[in-house]
């Protein structure tokens, strides 16, 4: 009856007036506006999801969204939420009048007009969704040293140079700056550019040192890395073109060439400059100016030493307070006075004397008094007198170790320092080599405290102050008969009286293929020979090693030979031989060196192990680590090898057999393990775990990283790489002293229990496709897993939970817990069944749960001081999750006690049930998602 009486009306005004037909128009079509209202905002609503999934996948990968993303949701949010108001009215409103006889033809024309007009905003964002071909790009971390001043002093005498600095930036392509070493040009151009970005001059800033033995293709790959540029091609010049146009497409850029020591071609590098690209500025370091003035900068500034006042307050700050001392005080301004102003030389100085006593420190005073008078370019008489009464300050197996430490390049890698300093017997009075570690880190943190080692760019590496170098290779040369070379193109062997007293002989990157006849060095204990061009075969004459009879440790790196010179047998003091990264072809005759200790073979291209290496029976580390192509070990070679405290078989593709009674074998069995009694530390990956012999896991090693099945510890998947962070976190803070990881990953096939028993002591744990484990700690270990720091669970469907609290257990469970990650358990419905023990995981930090569809909360608390030390929590795409934490009854009175003291990061991600009630339950302090 309503429908026709509106029919009539519009019919009457069709002939009154066009406007007032549309007008009406609306009465008319007042239903299919709602119903088109209704389906578009429902369309709206599942976009605005894909998005926000999308952008929230974006964010937990570090990528940076974009802006027109970013309004598109909140434009969609906005619309959505008053849509939903609209279309919520209109249901509830009254559109009738007359008692409800007629209906409201206002109302209804009010209504319909709104609907159609909000439909039209929901169909605009509609298509503007379409053009989002991206939602987010890459960003690239910035450097740590750009975003704070922190390890920069700001001594007066320096501000003056450091706004001229700033001010030559605006106008001058290329700026110098110069000075001795160690005078801390390094740092004054890291504060420049800081200080530059901070002003908005430069849009970025890279950085790169370039060194004494400059690497085109390793300056144009950190420039790279910096730019968010991948580098494929191999071949300098195409790097350098690539990296060219990638740098012109820059406006305002500065580049920071860091320690140059002589002319760098910047088209080699494909840095543009000047005409070029005028946008392009460059901040050059130097110790020479004429360096500076041959790569074009005009604009250069001498860094000077610091003054009488500065110098006194850099020393005392790394001398201590005692020097304050009544006593001490004026032998200590003296002593700072004679470091000339030089910041490495009063930081060394300072901190070679902390704590010593008053004669020390005047002993240390008339050195410096009279420093020795060397030809030594870029650095001073003074320079090197500090340093060297650092040197002389060392004591016993300090000095060996800092000796050493000199001959091994920019890079020096704690292990191989290790390998060496076995091989040379440093460690007196120490029998278990994993004794031998412990000291030589105890001796590294020493020397990294007096400023005369540096940290490296990882937890497994070193490095040293080019000055500090320079200045011990120059102590070893006159003192122990040391000859080195670094990546010198052209250079002359010793003449033979030189050679006959030479003790080591270090050859870096060297361009010198040819290998003389028979040297005489018949003092010589140390060689290390590592090629800068990989490519050619070497030939090393047969009667090469005639006249090294006391040769204790050899290292050829980066070498290609077919077979060893013969007279490699006479080396009967050999302790050390390391291959590394070497393709080696015959090498049976390494099993004549029947004093050998240590040998490696570290991502060498070898194939096999011969049967020769196992009358190696001295032999205590043996590291195949990388050797990807090695298959065969011969049968009973590892077994022959009774004094093996070390083995390290990482990433290699061991076909390995099963042993077997009257079975000949023709590749080594996992049983022979089992024969070494001296073993502790062991890295090794078993693709089959039907070749693990009984009681594998339950050996008392001290180290290990053990992979089962088909997954080895480089998998690159994204939640195996939170793994594999954390692990390396982990790693940093043990310094690989005590690092205990076991992965399985067994493709959801049964594993023996009888084989998993002993890892009640691991210190890792990877879980990934185990079938038949309903709950991780007491089908796999019912003692509580009192080692364990890190937990990583996948893909296991038959969990329930990680723990079922309600047995019955003789400790607590996870007490050393730090990193817990569940990823895929899509039938878990509890980490712990029951509440939560005060005790257990009471060191908890990290908690990352991914793709558990059952999952309803992380952890029932029972009481206010449950997990204190948690610092990040993530929660991501589980779709049952309802509250993070549920909160038990006996403390509701008490929740305003509930505090994450220590909480840094929380990251919540499609959770379907959450909701504001149960995060405020939660976190009632507001803390942020």
């Amino acid at each position: 009856m309503v429908e026709t009486i509106i029919t009539v009306v519009l019919e009457v005004v069709k002939c009154l007036a066009p406007l007032a037909e549309r007008q009406l128009g609306y009465l008319r079509n007042y239903k299919t506006n709602f119903e088109n209202l209704r389906a578009k905002f429902d369309e709206l609503k599942d976009e605005s999801r894909s998005i926000q999934h999308r952008v929230s996948e974006a964010e937990r990968k570090g990528e940076k969204i974009e802006e027109k993303v970013e309004k598109w949701l909140v434009s969609a949010n906005d619309i959505i939420d008053r849509a939903a108001k609209f279309i919520e009215n209109e249901e509830s409103t009254n559109k009738r009048c007359l008692k409800g006889l007629c209906p409201n033809l206002k109302t209804r024309y009010q209504l319909s007009k709104k609907a159609e007009t909000e439909m039209k905003a929901l169909v605009e964002l509609g298509e503007e969704v379409k053009k989002f071909d991206i939602v987010s790009h890459r960003t690239i971390p910035e450097e740590i040293w750009l975003k704070s001043h922190i390890g920069y002093e700001a001594f007066e005498s320096r501000r003056s140079t450091l706004e001229a600095i700033k001010k030559a930036l605006i106008d001058v392509s290329i700026i110098g700056v110069y000075g001795m070493g160690g005078i801390g040009k390094t740092t004054l151009v890291k504060e420049v550019s800081r200080q530059a970005m901070e002003a908005k001059l430069f849009d970025m800033v890279v950085f790169s040192e370039v060194s004494q033995t400059p690497d085109i293709k390793k300056i144009q790959q950190e420039i790279a890395e910096k730019l968010g540029l991948e580098l494929r091609e191999e071949v300098e010049s195409g790097r350098a073109s690539r990296l060219f146009e990638r740098l012109r497409n820059e406006k305002k850029i500065l580049v920071v060439l860091d320690n140059i020591w002589k002319h760098l071609n910047l088209e080699t590098v494909g840095i543009p400059f000047a005409e070029d690209h005028k946008g392009c500025k460059l901040l050059l370091t130097a110790r020479d100016r004429s360096v500076l003035l041959k790569m074009g900068s005009k604009d250069n500034f001498l860094i000077n030493n610091l003054n009488e006042e500065e110098a006194w307050r850099l020393f005392k700050m790394m001398a201590g307070d005692d020097v304050e001392n009544r006593e001490l005080k004026s032998t200590a301004i003296d002593v700072a006075r004679a470091c000339g102003g030089l910041p490495i030389a009063l930081t060394t100085v300072a901190k070679a004397l902390r704590g010593k006593s008053l004669h020390e420190w005047k002993n240390s005073l008339r050195e410096l008094r009279t420093p020795s008078m060397v030809n030594f370019e870029g650095v001073s008489a003074e320079t090197y007198a500090s340093i060297e009464l650092s040197f002389n300050q060392l004591k016993g197996e300090r000095k060996e170790i800092f000796q050493l430490c000199s001959l091994m390049g920019n890079r020096i890698f704690t292990f191989d320092l290790f390998k060496y300093s076995m091989g040379l017997g440093i460690f007196k009075g120490v029998n278990k080599m994993e004794d031998a570690r412990d000291k030589l880190y105890a001796l590294v943190h020493e020397l990294r405290d007096s400023c005369l080692l540096l940290e490296g760019e990882s937890n497994e590496q070193l490095s040293m102050h080019d000055v500090v170098r320079d200045v011990a290779i120059s102590i070893a040369c006159r003192q122990q008969h040391v000859f080195s070379v670094r990546n010198e193109d052209v250079w002359d062997w010793p003449d033979k009286d030189a050679l006959r007293n030479c003790k080591a002989i270090s050859l870096i990157k060297n361009s010198n293929r040819e290998f003389p006849e028979g040297l005489e060095c018949p003092n010589l204990e140390f060689l290390y020979i590592s090629l800068k061009d990989f490519s050619l075969e070497i030939n090393i004459p047969e009667n090469f090693f005639v006249g090294m009879k006391k040769l204790r440790i050899l290292d050829f790196t980066r070498m290609q030979f077919s077979s060893f010179p013969s007279s490699i047998d006479l080396l009967v003091n050999l302790h050390t031989l390391c291959l590394d990264k070497s393709a080696l072809g015959d090498i049976a005759i390494i099993g004549k060196l029947k004093n050998l200790e240590v040998l490696s073979f570290l991502k060498s291209d070898i194939t096999q192990l011969p049967e020769e290496l196992g009358q190696l029976n001295k032999l205590r580390l043996l590291d195949l680590t990388n050797c990807f192509r090695l298959k065969v070990i011969a049968p009973n070679v590892i077994s022959s090898l009774i004094r093996l405290e070390e083995l390290y078989m990482g990433n290699c593709s061991i076909e390995w057999e099963v042993e077997r009674a009257n079975s000949k074998r023709s590749n080594a069995s996992l049983d022979e393990l089992m024969h070494l009694p001296r073993l502790t530390t062991l890295e090794i990956d078993v693709k089959n775990d039907s070749m693990l012999p009984e009681g594998f896991l339950a050996r008392k090693l001290e180290r290990f990283k053990i992979s089962i099945g088909n997954g080895l510890f480089t998998h690159p998947m994204i939640a195996e790489q939170n793994w594999f962070q954390s692990l390396r976190r982990f790693s940093r803070k043990s310094d690989r002293k005590s690092l205990r990881a076991l992965k399985l990953k067994l493709a959801f096939m049964d594993i023996c229990s009888m084989k998993l028993q002993g890892i009640n002591n691991v210190e890792c744990l990877w879980l990934d496709k185990l079938q038949g484990i309903e709950n991780v700690l007491f089908n796999l270990d019912t003692e509580g897993f009192s080692q364990l720091k890190l937990l990583w669970v996948q893909n296991n469907p038959d969990i329930f939970c990680i723990v079922d609290s309600r047995a019955m257990v003789a400790c607590d469970a996870f007490p050393l817990l730090e990193s817990l990650g569940l990823h895929n358990l899509i039938n878990m419905e509890r980490i712990c069944i029951d509440r939560l023990k005060v005790e257990s995981f009471n060191e908890l930090k990290i908690i990352q749960a991914y793709n558990c569809d059952k999952l309803s909360n992380i952890f029932w608390l029972s009481t206010t001081k449950c997990l204190p030390r948690l610092e990040r929590i993530a929660v991501i795409n589980c779709s049952k999750m309802k509250e993070i934490f549920s909160i038990g009854d006996e403390v509701d009175n008490a929740i305003e006690k509930i505090e994450f003291a220590q909480l840094r990061s929380l990251s919540l991600g499609n959770l379907p049930e959450f909701t504001k009630e149960n995060f405020n339950k939660c976190f009632p302090y507001g803390y942020w998602i």
